[in-house]
């Protein structure tokens, strides 16, 4: 009996250690999970944070991307063809607020790339940040009978630059430039004075003398857009001494005056002016003061006397007159 006890007291106390150990393993691995738990929902705190973060970065950075972009145009040089629109162009390009399309892109003139739509024509846009203008030039808009309302219907806001010249030397311009391409390809073209002269006669429809009949298409242009919104540029005066003229037309399109004068010098080789900004000089293309094809002086003559009364229409018109032939 007594044997009896011992063994069962012996059996208790080995199931007491037991249990013991049981109790210290189980506390130890709740401790471990709670840690373990900790640590994860730190990592993933820090994950989450580094995410937002990343996001963020990335949302900065898209943002900052998204602000430069292609916009349609606040002004237009429409005209006239070899008036010195690409001299006007590049020279208001030396703003630091004004950016450029660098190809004439016929948009409101050529029925094939009017068809394109909006979106081909505002992709032919340079890239810009907010507050920038852009500047878009085709000097074939200025004699385009659908062109004003065009442009019009697109931004009746939009600021108009309008060049011109002598019509007479705009004229013997514009079939050098003609008679040079065609020479290019080696192909024949008529003297000037065959094209001009018609039984001794100015031929009024020849296509250069149309161009250089500015009121013609100017009262085009008037019938859709008020007068204060199209800024005639002195072209024979951009050639003489750019600055002044510059100066006006940043009035005009409400620039801040950032060009100067500095930003121009003569070059004796060329004969005319070259732009210089951050160091670096330009000069247009060696197509620019191209020497002239040959006409009598009996031909010009005849040819001057054949403007004044056109001359004489624009003047009244723009309020304002020009030392021409």
């Amino acid at each position: 009996m007594l044997w009896t006890v011992i063994l069962a007291l012996l059996m208790l106390l080995l199931l007491q250690t037991q249990l013991s150990v049981c109790l210290r393993g189980l506390r130890s691995g709740v401790s471990s999970s709670s840690s373990s738990s900790s640590s994860s929902s730190s990592s993933s705190s820090s994950s989450s944070s580094s995410s937002s973060s990343s996001s963020s970065s990335s949302s900065s950075s898209s943002t900052s991307h998204n602000a430069t972009q292609q916009r349609l145009p606040g002004a237009i040089i429409i005209g006239v063809r070899k008036g010195g629109t690409r001299a006007l162009l590049e020279m208001l390009n030396l703003h630091q607020d004004v950016e450029v399309a660098k190809a004439e892109v016929h948009y409101f003139n050529i029925e094939e790339h009017f068809r394109r739509g909006l979106a081909w024509y505002k992709a032919q846009m340079p890239f810009t940040l907010p507050g920038q203008l852009t500047v878009e030039k085709t000097p074939g808009y200025f004699a385009s009978p659908q062109a004003p309302a065009r442009v019009w219907a697109l931004n009746p806001a939009v600021r108009l630059l309008l060049i011109v010249r002598d019509p007479a030397e705009r004229l013997i311009s514009d079939y050098t430039q003609v008679l040079h391409n065609r020479l290019t390809r080696h192909k024949p073209y008529q003297p000037l004075e065959e094209l001009l002269i018609n039984k001794g006669h100015i031929d009024p429809a020849y296509k250069a003398l149309q161009r250089s009949l500015y009121h013609q298409h100017l009262a085009r242009w008037l019938e859709v857009f008020p007068r204060e919104q199209i800024h005639v540029v002195d072209g024979d005066a951009l050639i003489q001494d750019p600055f002044p003229e510059l100066r006006k037309a940043e009035r005009f399109l409400d620039l801040p005056p950032r060009i100067s004068p500095d930003n121009f010098y003569y070059n004796t080789t060329k004969g005319f002016y070259c732009l210089l900004s951050a160091g670096h000089d330009k000069c247009l293309d060696e197509s620019k003061g191209r020497p002239h094809a040959p006409l009598s002086t009996q031909a010009f003559q005849k040819l001057c006397r054949y403007f004044r009364k056109p001359n004489k229409m624009f003047f009244e018109m723009i309020g304002r007159s020009f030392s021409w032939c």
